[in-house]
């Protein structure tokens, strides 16, 4: 019984022992000495404890603020070992020790005290993760935390903002500082700040000179003002350029949808009223391609472009060969039933898909947009639909211009009868330019499926454009179907804002009638046969 007393004591001493190290340890560590003010109840001594961290240069800085800032640091009332919580529900939550992050089992939460904060220490925590954001290792993540920054600098974070823009190498970087610290001396009165945000486009520049040039101060207000002017003048240039290339973009699509119909009218004097279905053919091609490759909307869309043309193409030689061949020379039956096969086509969709719109993902490097000012950015999507366009075109330019197919369209075009007399098989041509024309229509379903839901009546929004695009350019020529697309599609774009989408086709459409009065045949007219008849 007395070697109990005895073995109590020396387990007590070894526990001691044990526990020494850790306490010396966590006593020995600086970051201990950063956390221990921010236990006080003062929040002027907070927030003095918070520029010491930020200014202490301590890798765990930022992994302390987040959790100060969403409330997860917390002190232990017993030990004062600072903690992390992890997930804070029921009971016992569990934890990491907030020196070495290292897992500290679980602790009830009566054993913890929250250490709270008010909202101007919220706003001077986000500054501050900001500041920390700047030594990030990436440009893009120093910028994006540079421009998070405008409007949100307080006079703590003048200092380090300011030894960040003098150990910053990247130019962008540095500009946005120097802009965020003009705001907060506009926003203290400084008129001499209002040079330094002259000319930008950022909105935060913008709200501040717009609060600056209702200030007091007569030459504030005068110089912000001024300032407002100018850069009103440069969102007015930049809305006009996002118009042009809205208007650019909705052309190219103009261009795909009529260039094959372009051909196909060219050669064949037939209007083919489901050359619309053979739009959305293509773009169902390209929802089926992912629907096979689920996960990769890159490789679908890439693997899409053969595949839609190829299907377009095949529901081209069919629709040719069972329907128009027998009414050549007839353009009002032609008509007529190329619209039924177009409401045909329709139905099937509607039966064997369904009457629902499909939507098609956009792959990852088409998603997002080019910035190339703070007023102007361009969605990649569109871009590489424009880019697409003039693919497609200079594609088809080269077949018409150095392949033998190519010449003897442009011979049946100008002279049906010639062209036999010399050799050429017309009706071979007329197949296979149906199927050029028509698997060129299923590249701009291919192309619209990123722009927009494909659904079954997807080729008759763009059916009546088509029809104008072609009549407007020339019937059968190329470069006139390319000016023509593009002119409308910037027409139209400019027209809309001011009235309205549905008038302005209706201005547009009288305008090609009023063109067409002075000009019969097109910009471009087409010699021979086809422009004759």
């Amino acid at each position: 019984m007395r070697m109990l007393p005895r073995f109590l004591s020396g387990l007590l001493c070894l526990c001691l022992l044990c526990g020494l190290p850790l306490a010396a340890q966590a006593q020995d560590d600086p970051g201990q000495a950063l956390l221990d003010p921010l236990a006080t109840a003062s929040y002027a001594e907070k927030g003095e404890a918070i520029e010491a961290i930020i200014e202490s240069g301590d890798a765990r800085s930022r992994r302390w603020l987040e959790a100060l800032l969403g409330g997860k640091l917390q002190r232990h009332k017993d030990t004062g070992r600072f903690v992390v919580v992890v997930e804070n529900r029921g009971r016992n939550w569990p934890v990491v020790d907030a020196l070495s992050f290292e897992d500290a089992g679980e602790m009830s939460r009566r054993e913890l005290d929250r250490i709270g904060i008010n909202n101007a220490l919220r706003g001077q925590l986000q500054g501050a993760l900001a500041v920390l954001d700047l030594h990030a290792d990436e440009v893009r993540e120093r910028r994006e935390a540079a421009r998070a920054l405008l409007g949100d600098v307080d006079a703590g974070l003048v200092e380090p903002i300011r030894a960040v823009i003098d150990g910053e190498e990247d130019a962008e970087v540095r500009r946005l500082l120097e802009q965020a610290l003009a705001i907060h001396r506009l926003e203290e009165g400084e008129a001499a700040a209002v040079d330094a945000l002259s000319g930008s486009l950022n909105a935060q520049v913008r709200s501040a000179l717009n609060a600056a040039s209702r200030s007091e101060d007569p030459e504030l207000a005068a110089a912000a003002t001024s300032a407002l002017a100018d850069i009103e003048q440069k969102m007015t240039l930049n809305r006009g350029l996002e118009t042009l290339y809205f208007g650019l973009s909705l052309g190219s699509v103009l261009v795909l949808a009529a260039i094959g119909l372009a051909i196909t009218f060219g050669v064949m004097g037939g209007i083919n009223m489901a050359h619309g279905e053979l739009i959305m053919l293509g773009a169902y091609t390209t929802w089926a391609m992912q629907q096979l490759l689920p996960g990769q909307p890159g490789l679908a869309l890439l693997l899409s472009i053969p595949a839609g043309f190829l299907v377009a193409a095949l529901a081209g030689v069919v629709i040719e060969r069972g329907v128009i061949q027998f009414l050549k020379g007839r353009p009002l039956e032609t008509l007529l039933a190329t619209f039924g096969v177009s409401l045909i086509l329709q139905q099937l969709v509607r039966t064997v898909i369904s009457p629902q719109n499909r939507s098609v993902v956009t792959p990852e490097w088409m998603s997002g947009s080019l910035m190339l000012n703070e007023g102007l950015s361009l969605t990649l999507n569109r871009l590489y639909v424009l880019g697409f366009a003039l693919v497609v075109f200079a594609a088809l330019m080269l077949v018409m211009r150095r392949t033998r197919l190519g010449l003897e369209v442009r011979a049946v075009t100008q002279n049906r009868g010639m062209a036999r007399a010399m050799g050429i098989r017309a009706t071979r041509v007329d197949i296979l330019t149906f199927a050029l024309g028509a698997g060129v229509a299923g590249l701009a379903g291919v192309a619209l499926s990123q722009l927009t839901n494909v659904g079954p009546n997807l080729g008759q929004n763009y059916i009546i454009d088509s029809f104008m695009v072609v009549v407007f350019g020339g019937v059968g020529n190329l470069w006139g179907t390319l000016v023509a697309g593009l002119s409308l599609g910037v027409i139209n774009q400019v027209l809309e804002p001011w009235a309205g989408a549905v008038l302005a086709k209706i201005v547009v459409l009288v305008f090609i009638i009023l063109f067409i009065q002075k000009r019969p045949r097109g910009l471009f007219p087409q010699k021979g046969r086809a422009a004759e008849g």
